[in-house]
């Protein structure tokens, strides 16, 4: 297993926050309390999200920063190669430090700009998890925390969509931001779920992911999908509990809906699949190097 290291040292939205250390540690899986707050808390912390769309694969990436820490170090979850620039230019725009480029599984449609953005910053830090057995400079576990300045993301297992999915939460402390936050790749999306007939896929396995992953946390916590094709950005645990037209059903109904979606074959899939299992990058010098 991997080492992993520790540091020492839609629309736009600003969130303020109270906040307290550098960057992944592994612990074992714990009981989450659940505070209710409806707004985020007021404080001279502040976390700072930006989403960001790519239109051919109709993908969100996420960026995050803490952005009252020194540094203010900042990652990026589910890259897509083709806005790369785009997004190191927020980043740099913002005056950020970019250290992880970050995965919540192997996509099939589209290829991951993590390799990409590694080569153009020196420093920066694949992560996905040890699951999808794709290569990357970190691999995360269930119960690990990622941590960037004085903020931290849970890392939940919520495989279904493929073997390899994980939600990034954020932290469950006083502390950390709250509403609290949920990047939920293609487990849960708004309104939807990814598909699971492809890459170690399981109806049954996504279900209880989603049920004892996603929906066991606080009500308001808000959800931000890999990917929307309606034109939704963000979502609530409540809201998707009440709404969302497959996981509103019993498993079996569940298992039945997804048997029965006939969907086409993902167009880069025979692409993204295997570029994304070496961090997306493609050509053998760039291999060698991760």
């Amino acid at each position: 297993m991997l080492k992993l290291p520790l540091l020492h040292h839609q629309h736009l939205r600003l969130f303020s926050h109270h906040l307290s250390a550098p960057l992944l540690t592994r612990s074992a899986p714990r009981t989450m309390s659940m505070p209710m707050s409806t707004a985020a808390t007021t404080s001279k912390k502040k976390l700072l999200l930006r989403q960001l769309f790519e239109k051919e694969s109709s993908t969100y990436t996420y960026l995050l920063a803490d952005a009252s820490h020194p540094d203010k170090p900042a990652l990026l979850i589910d890259p897509v190669d083709r806005t790369v620039d785009r997004d190191l230019s927020v980043v740099r725009d913002l005056g950020l430090k970019l250290i992880y480029a970050m995965n919540t599984h192997v996509h099939a449609d589209h290829v991951t700009g993590s390799g990409l953005i590694k080569s153009k910053v020196p420093g920066v830090k694949s992560i996905i998890s040890k699951a999808s057995n794709a290569v990357a400079d970190i691999h995360v576990e269930p119960g690990d925390t990622i941590r960037f300045g004085d903020l931290f993301l849970e890392v939940r297992p919520t495989p279904g969509h493929t073997s390899g999915c994980v939600t990034y939460v954020t932290g469950d402390a006083p502390d950390q931001p709250q509403p609290r936050m949920a990047f939920t790749g293609d487990a849960l999306l708004i309104r939807g779920c990814g598909r699971t007939d492809f890459q170690g896929g399981s109806s049954s396995q996504l279900y209880h992911s989603v049920y004892s992953q996603i929906f066991t946390l606080p009500k308001d916590t808000l959800l931000y999908p890999a990917h929307d094709y309606k034109g939704f950005t963000v979502s609530t645990v409540g809201e998707e509990m009440e709404y969302n037209p497959r996981l509103t059903k019993d498993e079996e109904t569940f298992k039945d809906m997804m048997k029965n979606l006939n969907l086409s074959y993902p167009k880069m899939m025979d692409i993204a699949v295997p570029a994304n299992m070496v961090c997306g990058l493609q050509d053998p010098v760039s291999k060698a190097s991760i």
